[in-house]
């Protein structure tokens, strides 16, 4: 318990140290800079991404019922078609 809390207090002092120092500028605009890097790029978010593969996967889902669909009816077209063979 001893640990976590020096631990703790050493996170907090070098936090402190770094919000007051140059390095926190240089941290702001490396993010800015990153940030308009990142906004060129034709990037989706993780959301976008999430919502797109549940698409697809309903959609070949779909497609897997419709192929079966097909397949069937083909083959009740096909058994229509042929004439009856004699017994």
């Amino acid at each position: 318990m001893l640990r976590q809390k020096i631990f703790e207090d050493i996170s907090a002092k070098i936090g402190e140290t770094l919000a007051n120092s140059p390095a926190k500028d240089m941290e702001k605009n490396m993010k800015a800079m990153l940030g308009t890097a990142f906004s060129k790029l034709d990037l989706v978010t993780r959301e976008e991404f999430d919502i797109q593969q549940d698409v697809l996967k309903r959609t070949r889902e779909k497609l897997t019922q419709l192929e079966i669909r097909l397949a069937e009816l083909e083959k009740a077209a096909k058994a229509q078609a042929e004439p009856a063979k004699p017994d």
